[in-house]
């Protein structure tokens, strides 16, 4: 994103990491997530205006537990605010005192303004607060005053009064009352930093970096249905009109309808070179008698990765393969810093531009899932595509535990349809992030017309989140659980019990395998 001023987050492993970084853009300033030893490296881009160091599980008395320079927070090149982890370790590092077990607070607690400074400004003089802390800072640094104090006496806050600032309560969590204008004022107050990122304004520039990019040469995309990537084939389109090649393949292991919802969007679109790959009969016959959720995935993959060299090959002059990648993706896969730990490795940046020995490009990149939803309205993607929900790469084969067989698909394939109809009729469809039933080998005895059946169980699993990385089963009417019961049953044959999923991620994936 060029020398756009950004905000920098410091990944020091919390859970609100990410959220963090959301919250800064939703307040209009662009923020990117670095880890610890990478951040020397990105305060070099002369674009940083601002450093945020997130929470974490470690306790900054470890040895061993994250830091960052002493020379950045001695001589800070910007101003810094440290959150939780990021409060203690700035107190613990210029010598101030952190103790551990002195009071432990967890969930609300209520917090006392003791002085007000550009951090607090337009704060009330007490508010409740989000926290999730075992150490706490006991004294502050020399240079430092504490600016609030919790009910048990805990300092909650801290600053320098110039350019360092800290909380030990959490302001990007919804929970604490005020938290957005604590971060506004971090922004716009003390770090000057306009709020002027609106990702729908960026579709220009993405535009334009493309076609400077690849120039005249042809690009391939795959496209399966979801807004990514078709929000990057659309994109591509503006970009490069006729050069464009998109590729399709039907696993038979896709969502009901995929094919014609692919093909209109693509109309909409001007794609002129649309591919289609019908290769249903490969994915079912390497996929019999696999049962491993691991080995499914593998099979798949490779069997695409497969597919697409072949299509890939009859394009001639192709140099170029676009991808759906978004930000999370990079960061789950390591990519979005130098010293990054690979959490998983996802589908979307795997080793298939070596493999076709072609460039990559991703629009993308630097986007959250609702900041490609904001882009994707703005070009004209189609809203059933927009808002649909995530779809996993290996498709329904994770949706069905145990063998994929014709019959479990048909079961897996009809019955999700049935509970996104039903969650779209009821109003629910963009509170709830995915939707979907899940088929496996267990069974269930059952009466239809007077007469005993055994027939398959259907768990249908909903689920609220912001990104995928956490997410709760929501509470939704109980007259929607039925309909939604009623009609796989009488319409899906072969099923005769409906279950609801209600565990959390954690402890429990949304995928079931």
């Amino acid at each position: 994103m060029g020398g756009r001023p950004k905000v920098l987050v410091v990944d020091f492993g919390g859970q609100y990491t990410h959220l963090i970084a959301r919250r800064c853009r939703e307040l209009g300033v662009y923020s990117e997530i670095v880890e610890p030893g990478s951040l020397e490296e990105a305060l070099g881009s002369g674009s940083v205006r601002g450093l945020i160091l997130s929470g974490g599980p470690r306790s900054v008395l470890e040895q061993g537990s994250p830091r960052v320079s002493e020379r950045i927070l001695r001589s800070p090149p910007v101003p810094i605010l440290g959150i939780c982890y990021g409060h203690q370790l700035i107190a613990h590092m210029l010598g101030g005192r952190v103790v551990s077990g002195l009071a432990r607070e967890y969930g609300r607690v209520k917090v006392r303004v003791v002085e007000r400074d550009k951090l607090l400004k337009d704060i009330p003089s007490e508010l409740e607060v989000w926290m999730s802390h075992g150490d706490s800072v006991a004294e502050p640094p020399k240079n430092m005053k504490a600016t609030s104090l919790s009910e048990n006496g805990v300092i909650t806050s801290m600053s320098d009064g110039e350019k360092i600032y800290t909380t030990q309560f959490h302001p990007e969590v919804s929970h604490t009352q005020h938290g957005k204008t604590v971060l506004r004022n971090f922004l716009q107050e003390i770090c000057r930093i306009p709020p002027t990122w609106k990702p729908r304004n960026m579709i220009d520039e993405m535009v334009e970096n493309v076609r400077r990019t690849v120039g005249g040469e042809r690009v391939i995309c795959a496209v399966s249905g979801g807004v990514d990537s078709m929000t990057t084939a659309y994109i591509l389109s503006k970009a490069v009109g006729s050069n464009l090649y998109c590729i399709f393949v039907d696993t038979g292991l896709l969502r009901k309808g995929e094919g014609k919802r692919v093909e209109e969007a693509a109309r909409r679109a001007g794609i002129k070179n649309l591919i289609k790959v019908d290769a249903r009969e490969r994915f079912l016959t390497r996929l019999r008698g696999v049962k491993d959720p691991e080995e499914k995935r593998r099979i798949i993959g490779e069997e695409f990765i497969k597919i697409f060299e072949e299509t890939a090959a009859r394009i001639p002059g192709a140099r170029w393969l676009a991808q759906g990648t978004i930000y999370p993706d990079r960061v789950e896969s390591g990519r979005a810093g130098k010293g990054s730990a690979l959490i998983k490795s996802h589908h979307n940046v795997g080793a298939l531009p070596e493999r076709l020995g072609l460039k990559l490009i991703e629009p993308l990149r630097d986007l959250y899932k609702d900041e490609v939803r904001e882009v994707a309205e703005e070009l004209g993607v189609p809203e059933e595509i927009i808002w649909r929900h995530p779809f996993p790469g290996p498709g329904l084969a994770v949706r069905i535990i145990g063998e994929v067989t014709e019959e479990k698909l048909r079961i897996c394939r009809e019955a999700s349809a049935i509970v996104e109809e039903e969650i779209t009729k009821s109003g629910l469809q963009r509170e709830i992030w995915q939707a979907f039933a899940v088929v496996g080998d267990d069974k269930w005895v059952g009466v239809t017309g007077d007469a005993r059946t055994l027939g398959y169980i259907v768990t249908v699993r909903l689920v609220e989140s912001v990104d995928g990385m956490t997410a709760d089963w929501p509470r939704i009417s109980h007259h929607i659980l039925e309909r939604i019961s009623r009609r796989i049953t009488n319409e899906v044959p072969g099923v005769v019990m409906v279950t609801y999923a209600i565990t959390p991620k954690p402890p429990a994936t949304i995928e079931p395998c």
